[in-house]
């Protein structure tokens, strides 16, 4: 028990720890109650602090987008070099392949046995003259070497003639250049080798590569120095502390303007922009690398990362001045209000708050007597006279409304545009009109179903029958110059589609399409479900359009398609064209989504193609309208 009461009363006991707690935040609380100007500075900093927060916050967020767009037009520039180095690389294998399949010179060369005589070397002068000629048709190439393997002579424009050193056949470079049969063979050398010029990349290959006759082959090589490949990627560098590096297929280094890089490093950051520190320096680089498509040489550039954030930088001192300016007003601004006239205006401020949420019974209590007093009570009269007036203005606006409402209904009675059609069309069965009879039928229904109970969706089934009454009104208008084909998924018939969506489209079809056709016109109308689509095509057999015509249509189509998605109504753009194309993109967008498609394929003198492609799963259930 001792031991036990001893635990309790110990200076680490949680018990002591959670009362120093409360006795801080009795001293933050008895702060903020008891000194207006602390609480005026507290609310002062949660206003500025924030704000400085996003500062800071905007200020990350433009060093990232920064360095991604770097990032990008430098990945873009150098994907440019490369396949500039490409095309280079392909010339000279061009050139090479010009030589190796030189039939004269492949005949002297052959001709030159193991111990040439005195009609050899003047053979070999005349080839030497040869290659020499050919540096001049590309000038990246530093020389070009002949190696006559039988007698193990060295022909180059450069350095003339010499034999060749023994052992030759046991290199890396002769051991891949015979496994690849005949191919090319880019090779860099190392500093410790002495058959070839360490400054330079050497593409080699066999003279009469498809002579298989041969045991031991004449040996090509074309030589280009890395200083003249390096020069073509300086214009590339940003600035002088950017640094560019060129690797072979196999991720060695080959040349660079800055420090040798160590492959292992290269490897890991191929094909990728990340930042890395300098093993020299310690400063990190931002490393962006390409890979090329016909050498599998690559490219890679590193700028350092304060270069990029240069410029941000300074925008970051600047805002952190901007917080410590902030926290100084603070201290100084509440003191200044705290000395005048605080309480009232926070209370004024609430109020207007107040009123700005619609709360126009806010009256503010106060008995001061001095100007600020007069000012509360100023705006508790406001606040009174605000309440009256909305409240008198929303009444007539009500009142309005349904005067006008129902003076649009007594306009607009269905039950007497059916009751006229039908008068028509009964006269005209009277008077054996039967074609007046068969279009008057054929529009009252399609009137009928246009305006049935004010709904807004029908089926697919319904959808088309409606359809059909249109259309058979179109065909006795133009004296059945077309006729009409459907193919109608029966797996789509249940799902429900707007009211009027396809009329558009099959009128455009008939009147833009088959009306200039005098016979042989058809309209296709398609429609069926595809993976989480409902899909609609109109398609006709008509004019056509041209692709410049077809490229405007598109155009303004996709502008509808835009501002329908931004909740903008394409009644603002005053256009008279396509006025049925653009309504059916707007009530699409706005209905379906930004998952609705509408596609519109035409060729000239060949037809044209209309679809429609709806999600399935806002198409599932009916939506109507409330009759008034």
């Amino acid at each position: 028990m001792k031991y036990r009461g001893k635990s309790m009363n110990g200076g680490g006991h949680p018990a002591n720890n959670r009362s120093k707690t409360q006795d801080f935040w009795t001293r933050i609380r008895k702060l903020l109650t008891g000194f207006i100007q602390v609480r005026l500075m507290c609310y002062f900093l949660l206003i500025l602090l924030p704000i400085s927060g996003f500062s800071l916050f905007a200020i990350v967020k433009s060093q990232m987008i920064l360095e991604v767009q770097t990032g990008e037009r430098t990945q873009g520039a150098l994907h440019t070099m490369a396949d500039y180095i490409d095309l280079t690389l392909q010339n000279i294998e061009q050139l090479s392949s010009l030589i190796a399949f030189d039939m004269n010179m492949n005949t002297t060369l052959q001709s030159i046995g193991q111990e040439p005589d005195k009609q050899s070397f003047v053979q070999l002068a005349q080839v030497m003259d040869q290659i020499t000629n050919m540096t001049t048709v590309n000038l990246t190439v530093d020389q070009i070497t002949i190696i006559h393997m039988p007698s193990r002579t060295v022909i180059s424009t450069k350095i003339g003639g010499r034999k060749l050193p023994e052992g030759v056949e046991k290199q890396e470079w002769y051991i891949r250049l015979m496994e690849a049969s005949g191919g090319t063979v880019f090779y860099t050398p190392q500093e410790s080798e002495s058959y070839f010029d360490t400054d330079s990349v050497h593409l080699i290959r066999t003279m009469d590569p498809y002579n298989r006759t041969l045991m031991n082959p004449n040996l090509l090589v074309i030589s280009i120095k890395k200083t003249a490949l390096i020069e073509l990627a300086k214009p590339l560098l940003p600035s002088t502390n950017a640094n560019i590096y060129l690797f072979d297929s196999d991720g060695s280094p080959i040349t660079g303007t800055g420090a040798r890089v160590n492959p292992q490093v290269w490897k890991q950051e191929h094909d990728i922009r990340s930042v890395r520190r300098s093993p020299q320096t310690g400063t990190e680089m931002v490393t962006i690398s390409v890979k090329s498509k016909f050498s599998g040489w690559s490219l890679m550039m590193e700028q350092p990362l304060w270069e990029i954030r240069s410029h941000t930088d300074s925008l970051k001192v600047f805002t952190y001045g901007i917080v410590v300016v902030s926290l100084v007003l603070a201290i100084l601004i509440s003191w200044i209000v705290y000395r005048g006239f605080s309480a009232p205006l926070r209370k004024l401020a609430y109020g207007m708050k107040q009123l700005r949420t619609g709360n126009f019974t806010i009256q503010l209590e106060d008995t001061r007597v001095d100007e600020l007093g007069y000012v509360i009570e100023s705006f508790n009269r406001m606040a009174e006279n605000q309440k009256s007036l909305i409240r008198d203005h929303y009444e007539k606006q009500l009142l309005l409304s349904k005067m006008e409402l129902k003076f649009l209904q007594s306009q607009i009675n269905p039950h007497f545009l059916y009751n006229t059609l039908d008068s028509i069309y009964w006269t005209a069965k009277n008077y054996d009109a039967d074609e007046i009879s068969e279009m008057v039928l054929n529009l009252s229904r399609f009137f009928r179903l246009s305006l049935n109970k004010g709904n807004e969706t029908f089926p697919v089934s319904e959808t088309i029958m409606h359809l059909t009454y249109y259309i058979k009104v179109q065909q006795l208008r133009f004296l059945d110059h077309f006729t009409v084909r459907y193919e109608i998924a029966k797996e789509s018939e249940p799902y429900h589609v707007l009211k009027l969506l396809l009329q558009p489209l099959v009128e455009n079809a008939v009147l833009h399409g088959l009306e200039k056709q005098s016979t042989g016109g058809e309209l296709v109308i398609s429609s069926y479900t595809e993976g989480n689509l409902l899909i609609f095509e109109v398609t006709d057999n008509g004019v056509g359009v041209n692709k410049a015509k077809l490229a405007y249509i598109r155009a303004k189509l996709e502008e509808s398609a835009k501002l329908a998605a931004e909740g903008i109504s394409t009644d603002r753009k005053r256009e008279n064209d396509l006025f049925g194309l653009r309504n059916v993109i707007t009530r699409m967008k706005m209905y379906y989504g930004d998952e609705a498609e509408f596609a519109f394929e035409s060729e000239e003198n060949q037809g044209t193609r209309m679809t429609l492609r709806l999600p399935l799963d806002k198409c599932l259930k009916p939506v109507g309208d409330q009759a008034v």
